[in-house]
């Protein structure tokens, strides 16, 4: 920072009297520097609480991440039950979740779009949705394959679905 005192050292620094540049060096010899020693302490602690913390805040990301998947799947089941009621069936696995969004050749009383944003959104790593209909375990599966976008795997790479939710409410 910037201060007046400093402005005007640069004045008397550049004046010829000689009174003035003993003034100036007597000022600026009490004034100490950081040591290359102090200076690899503080980055020494920084990285520390970076490696500590840093693990966790990314947990909570991916975290985050899985919850966004089970939302939306909640999001494309209630979609899903209010074309049911209008169209008087699922669409199909042929059609998908696409026939949430436009209007699907042999439906009359479609009252879509189902979803907001006109498009089917993916999976928060940006995965298509697999959408089965009938489905294994009712009559539609949603499925996100996680973070890797392949079928099985653990942890944020674990299959999401509506049936593994209500699995785990029970």
């Amino acid at each position: 920072m910037i201060s007046l005192k400093s402005i005007g050292g640069l004045f008397v620094a550049h004046s010829k009297a000689p009174h003035a540049r003993r003034v100036l060096d007597r000022r600026y010899a009490s004034q100490h520097g950081f040591t290359l020693v102090e200076m690899l302490v503080v980055i020494t602690i920084i990285g520390l609480i970076m490696g500590l913390i840093g693990p966790r805040v990314l947990n909570y990301l991916s975290e985050s991440r899985v919850k966004a998947a089970k939302i939306q799947l909640q999001s494309f089941a209630s979609a899903l039950d209010l074309f049911y009621l209008d169209a008087g069936r699922f669409p199909s696995t042929a059609e998908g979740l696409g026939a949430l969004v436009q209007r699907t050749p042999g439906i009359s009383a479609w009252n879509g779009p189902y979803l907001k944003g006109g498009s089917v959104p993916n999976d928060p790593w940006s995965h298509a949705y697999v959408y089965r209909a009938p489905g294994e375990h009712g009559p539609y599966d949603i499925v996100s394959y996680g973070s890797d976008g392949q079928e099985g795997g653990s942890g944020t790479a674990a299959d999401i679905s509506l049936e593994s939710m209500s699995a785990k409410n029970e």
